[in-house]
């Protein structure tokens, strides 16, 4: 195990986890992506890249089992690099298959791309706030059978899951933007300027 890369992957996860509850104790984190919350994601997504370029996806051989979460935590917060996203999602597929990474790790990182996209997800991972301002699973395929494909990665149902999201988003004081369709409109807007959506 890379112990030095260890090391600097924890320190990176930590710096994001570290800024994103700054910016939650103030409220500031639901007004859109935060330009602070942005440079940490972007700044840890070009490092990663860098250490993918040269040492192959950090799964638990080289980076022991922390430091490959907190790889895919980075991984999944580079939301404006959507190449980079991508790119890292077959890595992930890989090395789930070796059992380098769990299974859940590449399925979060699926949906998360596929919602982006504007497509359905596959395991129900991604939530957003509906109009009521509760969050709410997006769109899945095939919801009748979506249990059974959580639980073949290790999820808990997605009843369980809408629970601890609603409950984690009143712990965090998260609410509804006050013009829902003005967020929804800079919401697209970032999509296709990073190139998300044509």
């Amino acid at each position: 195990m890379n112990e030095a890369l260890l090391a600097e992957l924890l320190a990176m996860s930590a710096e994001d986890l570290r800024v994103r509850s700054e910016l939650a104790a103030d409220g500031s984190l639901f007004d859109g992506y935060h330009p602070r919350m942005q440079e940490v994601h972007e700044r840890n997504a070009r490092r990663l890249e860098e250490i993918v370029s040269k040492h192959g996806w950090p799964g638990r051989t080289l980076a022991g089992e922390d430091g490959s979460a907190a790889a895919w935590v980075i991984v999944q917060h580079a939301i404006g690099l959507p190449s980079f996203q991508r790119r890292c999602l077959d890595l992930l597929e890989g090395c789930a298959d070796k059992n380098e990474v769990p299974a859940w790790q590449p399925a979060y990182l699926l949906d998360r791309i596929r919602v982006f996209e504007g497509k359905p997800q596959v395991y129900g991972t991604q939530f957003d706030l509906n109009d009521q301002g509760e969050m709410s699973c997006c769109p899945v395929e095939d919801e009748m059978g979506l249990n059974a494909r959580r639980a073949a990665i290790g999820l808990d149902s997605i009843e369980d899951r809408t629970r601890t999201m609603r409950a984690q988003a009143r712990n965090e004081h998260e609410r509804s933007p006050s013009n829902r369709d003005d967020h929804q409109l800079k919401y697209l807007e970032w999509l296709k300027r990073v190139g998300w959506r044509d």
